[in-house]
């Protein structure tokens, strides 16, 4: 495992502990990467509550509630379904935060009205404030290397969270 992956996990760890919250994931992209991470940190249990890998629409729709309106709207690599995404996550996991990521990690893309290879959608949720949702485009690179920055990213929003 990447040691700098390795750490990134340890700090949301210590930082979730440490502000006395609790968190649950949602991943498409990275299919549980962030979660695996987080659960290798000991004393995690303290802090994490739940993961989903929602790889495909279906299961986006039957496990985390994303209105099948909003995928076919937006795409599953938009704003709108990782804001949905982390915020149901958050509600049925009873945590006080939920990270969500959906991307296009490549080679090819996908349907047509699909982001561009590189691109990825990831949410922060916390109940009472509002959702953080960003974009990130970063094209030309490996699987592997797409899938340890998007998971790098959410858990430095998991790090700061406060």
């Amino acid at each position: 495992m990447d040691a700098g992956l390795e750490l990134a996990a340890y700090a949301a760890v210590q930082n979730l502990k440490a502000a006395g919250l609790t968190a649950a994931t949602a991943e498409s992209c990275t299919g549980g990467l962030i979660a695996a991470l987080l659960t290798g940190v000991p004393g995690a249990s303290q802090a994490f509550r739940y993961g989903w890998v929602t790889y495909c629409n279906e299961a986006k729709e039957r496990q985390l509630h994303v209105p099948h309106d909003v995928l076919e709207r937006h795409s599953a690599v938009s704003e709108p379904v990782v804001r949905a995404m982390a915020e149901n996550a958050r509600q049925l996991a009873g945590a006080d935060l939920a990270v969500a990521v959906s991307g296009n990690a490549g080679p090819t893309k996908g349907a047509p009205n699909e982001p561009e290879v590189g691109t990825v959608c990831i949410a922060l949720a916390r109940k009472g404030q509002p959702t953080h949702t960003e974009t990130i485009f970063q094209p030309n690179l490996s699987r592997t290397a797409f899938r340890n920055l998007v998971a790098s990213r959410a858990l430095a929003l998991l790090a700061q969270a406060k």
